[in-house]
């Protein structure tokens, strides 16, 4: 069939069904939603045989939805209606919900019912639930839906809230007075749900110093305390604030302004004139922790392998998390591990340098080429690691330099559900570093090499693995995969050829050398990209600007909107 997308943005959600759909040989197609005259306009030159929206921000007009069938996904139960659905479900600590899809009519979020899916609630930020649980609970949904609009039999249900099994409700939009965070009484759980709940967007409006401010990334701590309301402690990016009833920190802020646009930042850099007098509490990545905590980095060992973990808020590494991580690395090289297994973070395993935090600098194409050298000098330490194999365990997504970091890696395993944009060009046609250039032709064909780097589209760890860009790829929840790694690293540290293993890959790497230095790899990028950052052609610092400041999109890009190609 010919599928339409209607979507506010190629988000985690619309990547995904658009590699479901594709990969089932339907011809999917994309238009953003940005005013009904292009929305009319896409459907007339695409004529699509069924229209999704994955994620929409405002209604489909009814001419376009009166003529054709129109999949809406909800972020709700049956039933549920109105915007905030995921917020008000983690504010009001639901134990279970779900996505429903249903065909767009007069009234918002209650046309008929084309299929539903539930799943457990976690408690999460709502970033995070969606990327996971309400991602795998659409896809499973949408293609469902699909299927059954193929069929051309199946009669989708009417909403009937007479309907014992019909539990959900139209509820108000969820404003910042209902998530209001009062320190002198609510207790840490309340408050880490209230900013749970608003993470990824809008963040729960509060005030520091006499500012107006945003909170994201919140976690608990369960040994400080102090006088709530006040910072009583600093760590790497975040800050700690006391509660009635202990602690929680906060690792990002945006700065609320009238004026201006503003983006969000470390806490530690977005209060960085106030921080004089909080005290740094340090973390040793080495240490166990007893309780919960804020780290960024940390280190577990268990028979021969070290397991590092880096879980860097959105995926995004700055100058200093790259400096920290390749300094951990390098001390962990040092041990007696015969494995190193790079676990990233549980949401992203990464997603390159940090855009926000150049945006925010001095001299935002300074810190682009040191960000961009951290990253460089991060993976350089891994790709020359001679005393230890090195898995990455791509837990979460991975984007741009991100997935070229973990290309370092001697082996490379996924979750099946785990999405790759592996290229730059997209920002502003940012060549890329991160040796890309020397590993990526070792895993796959000169076609598919210029195909991953032009084409700018999303594959999933299936993909990734057919086209020998990743080692394996597995079906299997968090925690499965987490044991899975954890079997495949052990078994490799105890192969009875191990120490064969470790001379090949040293010799490869000494032949490599030969015939063309690493450091001639990394010059000839870092030559490209320094036309990108201090160049004529102002090209990726105004899409950086575009995309820090989250600009609503004018048009829809050719690669994405076929349509528009024809």
């Amino acid at each position: 069939m010919k599928i339409l997308f209607l979507t506010h943005s190629f988000n985690s959600l619309a990547q995904r069904l658009f590699i479901e759909l594709t990969r089932r040989d339907h011809e999917v197609s994309i238009e953003f939603d940005i005013n009904d005259a292009v929305t009319h306009q896409a459907v007339e030159l695409f004529q699509p045989d069924l229209i999704i929206a994955p994620f929409l921000k405002r209604a489909i007009p009814e001419t376009i939805w009166r003529q054709y069938t129109c999949l809406i996904l909800h972020p709700g139960i049956i039933g549920d209606r109105g915007p905030s659905a995921l917020d008000w479900a983690i504010m009001h600590n639901q134990q279970e919900w779900g996505v429903t899809v249903l065909q767009a009519n007069a009234d918002m979020d209650a046309g008929d019912i084309w299929a539903t899916e539930n799943f457990p609630m976690r408690f999460a930020r709502k970033s995070s639930l969606y990327r996971h649980e309400v991602v795998e609970a659409a896809t499973h949904a949408m293609l469902t839906a699909v299927t059954r609009f193929q069929s051309a039999t199946f009669q989708p249900m009417p909403l009937d809230y007479a309907r014992s099994d019909v539990h959900g409700r139209l509820h108000a939009p969820i404003r910042q007075i209902d998530r209001c965070i009062d320190w002198q009484h609510d207790n840490t759980l309340l408050i880490l749900r209230k900013i749970h709940a608003a993470d990824g967007f809008p963040g729960v409006l509060d005030t520091l110093f006499g500012e107006p401010y945003y909170l994201f990334d919140a976690c608990m701590e369960e040994h400080l305390s102090g006088q709530p309301g006040t910072l009583i402690a600093k760590r790497n990016h975040a800050v700690c604030r006391a509660t009635v009833d202990g602690a929680l920190w906060i690792g990002h802020l945006k700065h609320k302004q009238d004026t201006q646009s503003t983006f969000k930042l470390a806490a530690i850099l977005a209060l960085q004139d106030h921080l004089a007098e909080v005290p740094e509490i340090p973390d040793d990545p080495f240490c166990k922790q007893s309780g919960m905590t804020y780290r960024d980095i940390w280190f577990e060992e268990k028979n021969e392998v070290g397991y590092l973990h880096f879980d860097f808020y959105n995926g995004a590494m700055d100058t200093t998390q790259c400096k920290r991580l390749r300094d951990i690395y390098l001390t962990i090289t040092r041990s007696a591990v015969r494995v190193i297994v790079l676990m990233g973070g549980a949401d992203f395993w990464s997603n390159g340098i940090h855009l926000n935090h150049i945006e925010q600098a001095a001299s935002p194409a300074d810190e682009s080429w040191r960000n961009i050298n951290a990253m460089n000098d991060l993976a350089q330490a891994i790709i020359t690691t001679d005393r230890q194999l090195t898995v990455a365990a791509l837990q979460g997504n991975a984007g741009a330099g991100g997935v070229f970091l973990s290309l370092a890696a001697d082996y490379i395993y996924a979750r099946d559900s785990v999405i790759l944009n592996p290229h730059y060009k997209s920002m502003g046609n940012l060549y890329g570093s991160e040796y890309w250039t020397y590993l990526l032709p070792r895993r796959v064909s000169k076609s598919h090499v210029q195909s991953l780097i032009q084409n700018r589209l999303p594959i999933d760890a299936t993909d990734a693995r057919n086209l020998g860009l990743i080692d394996e790829c597995f079906a299997v929840n968090s925690e499965e995969f987490a044991n899975k790694i954890r079997q495949t690293a052990e078994s490799l540290a105890k192969r009875p050829d191990f120490s064969a293993l470790l001379q090949q890959k040293t010799h490869q790497r000494e032949l490599d050398e030969r015939l063309k230095p690493l450091q001639s790899y990394r010059d000839e990028e870092l030559r490209q990209m320094q036309l990108n950052f201090y160049g004529f052609d102002p090209s990726y610092h105004v899409a950086r600007y575009h995309f820090v400041h989250k600009i609503p999109h004018s048009w829809t890009p050719r690669y994405l909107a076929k349509h528009r190609r024809l």
